[in-house]
């Protein structure tokens, strides 16, 4: 049997010689920290890029965050991806059987497939041609006519800004329809041409400016419907800026404006009768009740007597028709050229007959005309729809609009 005194010996022995070992086995590694590496992503953008390319392109990113949407216009469609935007104009012309595509992309970006029949265009762009003076407008309430170095026809222009780029020289005339020269818009070379087409080779320059490789772009505003669809191809316009966001506040102002105003012509409980326009050789041409033309008058409380005509063009009527429906009219308009009844009654003493004529309630948007015969109402009017309704509801309905003072319209004495 062993003694305590035994026992405790070979404990501490065995104490001893763990303590041992353990000094002399290997210490554990302690952790270390693995390195932070995560990849480079480009940062989405917050606005659009309105000046120059995008230096490194990530396919899923969203390049154009501050996008579109179209309220009245009926004749285009927008549809965005994430770096190039898909425009068709869908009725470029009366009676049109073709549509045409753009493909708007982010510069830095790639070009994307299955767009073989559309024009692909860099954006933003950082110059324009116009081939009208409705365009021009654009330019001006966009905050772009910087980009402006040329355009069709400089005796017509009315918009102010323009003229003085004009006068400094800093514009170039291209010349219109199929007569362009299409030497000196390749020698500008600017990242656009915006124009409009007839559906005509005789008049249309589109073709001749596409064969010469150039880019080219369809306006077709002249087709819309209301005056609001009209103005709303700021947006068209405003899409090869990228500048989608002051394009939207833009005309949000105007619309708002301009329905405030029909909404207050709404309220009246009598609405004068209206008819338009005068003979053109054998024929008077007539809005058809679908029209602009019949829209503003809708929306500044009057009675068209054409409201019931189906038609989005012009009808055209012998003077016996328009007689037999309008001699008792309470207001005539929209009379070509005239700037006096007298020019009426000399055109043709018929005239002299219709009530109208007689009340003298003759009115002529031919106000603001420069010294060409450039007509502002189809400049800054159409730019400007709330302030001709607003010249409208001052001629059918004055004291709607006590403080209004006549801009595109006067009347004729």
């Amino acid at each position: 049997m062993h003694s305590k005194h035994t026992i405790r010996s070979l404990l501490l022995f065995i104490v001893a010689g763990a303590l041992v070992m353990a000094a002399c086995a290997p210490t554990a590694a302690s952790p270390v920290a693995e390195p932070n590496v995560s990849a480079v992503v480009a940062e989405a953008p917050v606005h659009n890029v309105k000046e120059g390319c995008i230096s490194t392109f990530d396919p899923t990113i969203d390049h154009f965050p501050e996008k579109l949407t179209i309220e009245y216009s009926e004749g285009w469609t927008i549809e965005y991806f994430n770096h190039y935007k898909v425009i068709t104009v869908l009725n470029p012309w009366r009676d049109a059987k073709e549509t045409f595509q753009y493909v708007l992309v982010q510069c830095g970006a790639p070009i994307p497939e299955g767009y073989d029949n559309a024009q692909v265009v860099e954006v933003p762009i950082d110059s324009i041609i116009t081939m009208s003076t409705t365009q021009l407008p654009h330019l001006v309430k966009l905050g772009r006519l910087d980009a402006l170095i040329g355009l069709d026809d400089f005796a017509y222009v009315n918009t102010p800004e323009v003229r003085a780029l004009i006068d400094a020289g800093k514009l170039i005339e291209v010349g219109s329809g199929a007569d362009v020269n299409v030497e000196l818009v390749l020698d500008a070379n600017p990242d656009l041409v915006m124009t409009y087409g007839v559906g005509d080779p005789q008049w249309d320059a589109h073709p001749k400016l596409l064969e010469a490789g150039l880019k080219v772009a369809l306006n077709s505003e002249y087709m819309e419907t209301s005056p609001l669809g009209r103005v709303e191809w700021i947006k068209f316009t405003a899409a090869f800026f990228n500048e989608e966001a002051r394009a939207m506040l833009v005309f949000r102002e105007i619309a708002d404006r301009y329905n405030a105003m029909s909404a207050l012509a709404k309220t009246v409980k009598t609405k004068p009768t209206v008819f338009i326009g005068a003979m053109r050789g054998d024929a008077w041409s007539m809005p058809g009740g679908r029209s602009y033309v019949a829209r503003y008058l809708e929306d500044a409380g009057a009675a068209y007597l054409w409201a019931d005509d189906e038609s989005t063009g012009s009808i055209p009527l012998d003077f016996e028709t328009v007689f037999e429906r309008a001699a008792d009219a309470d207001f005539w308009l929209n009379t070509g050229s005239w700037t006096g009844r007298a020019e009426a009654a000399a055109a043709d003493e018929r005239y002299t007959q219709f009530r109208a004529y007689q009340t003298g309630a003759m009115y002529n948007n031919n106000a603001r005309l420069n010294e060409n015969g450039g007509n502002d109402y189809w400049e800054g009017g159409l730019a400007n729809p709330d302030v001709v309704l607003a010249d409208l509801i001052k001629i059918f309905h004055p004291e709607l609009l006590p403080d209004h003072e006549l801009v595109y319209y006067r009347k004729l004495d």
